[in-house]
């Protein structure tokens, strides 16, 4: 009679339970799929049209994205009836959000970080920079870390505040780049001729822009050879081009310096002469 009893007051319990929790996970999905198959797509033909930088159109994505879920969570126990259990507890809500904000204090310093970077309009995806050391493309900015690939095609994982409160130079962030290269000559060589080849090879590339115009000064006089330095301007820079670049002008350089005995060498050579002989044991 008990056992009959209990059942008879415990399945209906569990039942209902039972049902709304299935109200919760329907609920919860439709609006789910509603974004990621109506609204996403919408959103994200809107924000194509507007020509957003690729930085903020990312992190506009991912924003959207966890507004769905907190928004499908709340909606489907909303609709399952939990919205008592979620208005009686915001005092164990506030709470928990306290002891999670002390806990996470490096998470959340990364995650304003985040927010400073995607405003900045001088850092995108896919710009080359350098910091503390390091260098590569930026690939992907998130609320807590920004993903960098390096030159090797490495990954570097970097928390956002190592960027937002370090200095970052943006070899992209301008319309024009310069380049320098040093050549050394010997001391018995033509600046002047030499001077003219440097000028001659950087305004006939076609990827050296005019203005600003290029030029060279005598960086220095080391122990064996003056130095001098070409510098030139590339436009809409990034890593290929001015790797190849700086190498052609380089090899144009130095085939045109040989074609007229212009020594580009660090270090000078000299024929030595003389005899060396052995006698009775000692060197002479």
């Amino acid at each position: 009679m008990a056992v009959s009893l209990v059942a008879t007051e415990l399945v209906p319990k569990y039942v209902g339970i039972l049902a709304q929790i299935g109200e919760f996970l329907v609920v919860s999905g439709a609006i789910f799929l509603l974004e990621k198959y109506v609204i996403g797509p919408v959103l994200g033909w809107t924000l194509d049209r507007r020509t957003l930088e690729p930085t903020l159109e990312r992190t506009v994505e991912k924003l959207i994205g966890v507004g769905t879920i907190v928004v499908a969570l709340v909606g489907g126990a909303w609709a399952a009836g939990f919205g008592g259990f979620l208005g009686g507890s915001a005092l164990i809500v506030a709470a928990l959000t306290l002891a999670v904000g002390f806990a996470a204090q490096d998470v959340l310093s990364n995650f304003v970080a985040g927010v400073f970077i995607v405003q900045d309009r001088n850092f995108n995806i896919d710009d080359w920079i350098e910091w503390d050391g390091n260098v590569g493309f930026i690939d992907d900015i998130g609320f807590r870390v920004t993903r960098v690939r390096t030159f090797d095609n490495e990954t570097v994982t970097v928390p956002n505040t190592d960027l937002a409160t370090n200095a970052v130079t943006n070899r992209m962030s301008n319309d024009t780049l310069r380049i320098s290269t040093t050549f050394g000559i010997g001391y018995g060589d033509d600046i002047d001729e030499t001077t003219r080849i440097l000028l001659d090879a950087a305004a006939e590339h076609e990827d050296i822009v005019a203005d600003p115009a290029p030029s060279v000064r005598v960086a220095g006089l080391a122990d064996t050879a003056i130095d001098l330095q070409a510098r030139f301007w590339i436009a809409d820079p990034d890593r290929e081009e001015f790797s190849v670049t700086r190498s052609e002008y380089i090899r144009t350089v130095t085939e045109r310096c040989r074609a007229v005995g212009i020594d580009l060498s660090t270090t000078s050579q000299h024929a030595i002469t003389g005899d060396l002989r052995v006698e009775d044991g000692e060197r002479t």
